[in-house]
Order: C-alpha cells, then structure tokens, then sequence
C-alpha cells in the first residue's frame, strides 16, 4: 500500500497558515486542503438555507450533501463562485461557531481524508494534525501574537475590498481563539508531535523555508 506524505499546518486564525501551506504545496507540487474554507462553506450555506447555528442536525446533513469546489484561490458551491463571500468576517465567526458541534466535524472528516493523494498533501486547518491526519508525516503549528494576526487580517480584507476596523479584529480574534481552544470537539491546540513556529516577526517566506527544512525538502 502507497503511504501518501501529509503535512499539516495548524494554527489560530490568521496566523498565516493558509498563505504558508500554498507556498509549501506549491514547492512539492502538492494538493492542498484549506479546511476552513470547508467550515465557512458551511456556515454560508447554512444561513441562505436558514438553518441556525444551534440546528446540530440540520447542519450536520447539510456538510454531508456540500456541493463544493476547490481551484487555485477560487471556491465554487453548487457551481457558484464564493471565493470572497466565505472570507467575509460574519462568515467566519459563523463557522467558528457551528465548528463546536462534533456532528458537523464528523460530517466534514471524511471529505477532508478525501483529499490525501499522490503525490502528497499539505492540510491547514485546526485540527489536522490532532484529529484529521494523526499519521501526519510533519505536523507544524503556526501561531502569531494576537495584534500581528489582527494587522495581517486587516490588510487581507483591504486588499480584497472589504471594510474592515482593526479594532474589531483584534476583538474578534480574541473571542475566536478562546471559542477555539475551549470548544468540547477537537480544541485548538498542537499535536504532541508538532513543530512550533511563532511567525509574529517573520515574513511569509522565511516561514516557508522553515516548513520545507523541517520535511526535508531538496535545496530546503
């Protein structure tokens, strides 16, 4: 049986796993899983279907029917380009909240082991190392003071074209980090076996650089 390397790069929001893991799986030409973007998708399509956050049930039959797409920094859901919609900061506190029901992460589990091909994945997420790819051949964790996370997440959304008032952020990333790390269904944390790396005062290439070492990439 082919063992499929994996390589998962946990981390709070905005700690800049998602930029780090398409930079990494673009160096190894590897397929690349952005799980949030599954919670969010589920988060946008749970409120045009008008099924409420507390709606376990409900939310967990809509994650097993999620019509989605993935292609390079573009997101399509039932054929529709949502790729802006999912990054807007009500859907992310959405999904940040549906995500403590463990009936929708056992919904999503399956699609997410789904991605793990040849020739080898890079998995972002929260849980990924922990839950989602235990076996994981590197496991990283990435994390960022909150005020460095706060003004990455502000620029991101301004050059995207969506208002944002970095007070707010900062705020709201405070909320969503003690959600995270004290939710029942899989916390925030890192593995056990997991490399930490504080990216607060290094940019987005030298984070690279770092995750390509630790795997032991040629040239790396």
């Amino acid at each position: 049986m082919t063992i499929v390397d994996v390589i998962t790069i946990d981390g709070p929001t905005a700690s800049g796993k998602g930029t780090v893991a398409h930079k990494v799986a673009d160096a190894l030409s590897f397929h690349l899983l952005d799980s949030g973007a599954l919670y969010r998708l589920v988060a946008l399509a749970s409120e045009r279907a008008g099924i409420g956050m507390q709606d376990v049930e409900g939310l967990a039959s809509l994650a097993t029917r999620l019509d989605v797409k993935f292609g390079p920094d573009r997101v399509w859901l039932r054929g529709e380009e949502v790729s802006l919609a999912i990054r807007a900061e009500a859907t992310g506190n959405r999904a940040s909240a549906i995500a403590v029901h463990q009936p929708v992460r056992d919904a999503l589990t399956a699609l997410q082991r789904g991605f793990r091909k040849l020739p080898g994945l890079v998995a972002d997420g929260r849980d990924m190392g922990t839950v989602i790819f235990p076996d994981a051949r590197l496991k990283v964790f990435l994390t960022a003071s909150v005020e460095a996370r706060a003004r990455r997440r502000y620029k991101q959304l301004i050059d995207k074209g969506i208002s944002a008032n970095i007070e707010d952020l900062l705020r709201d990333l405070e909320s969503r980090d003690q959600r995270d790390r004290s939710r029942a269904a899989a916390p925030l944390r890192p593995a056990e076996d997991a490399h930490l790396l504080d990216t607060s005062d290094m940019t987005v290439d030298q984070a690279v650089a770092q995750v390509l070492q630790w795997y032991g990439a040629p040239g790396s």
